[in-house]
């Protein structure tokens, strides 16, 4: 379980992050993209801090 929740917030950061990168070539969705990517990392951040502690304990 912990294999699979680690693999899948890590596609969701990089994911998330690459979202960024990319979001300022996306004509007439710049903020929206970005704000997207932003979410997207933190959920990635956030399924480790906050889900798998209490998975585990």
């Amino acid at each position: 379980m912990n294999v699979i929740a680690f693999v899948v917030s890590l596609g969701l950061f990089v994911g998330g992050i690459l979202l960024m990168g990319y979001s300022f070539t996306i004509e007439g969705f710049e903020l929206l993209s970005f704000f997207a990517g932003l979410l997207i990392t933190s959920l990635g951040v956030a399924v480790p801090i906050h889900v798998l502690k209490r998975i585990d304990g």
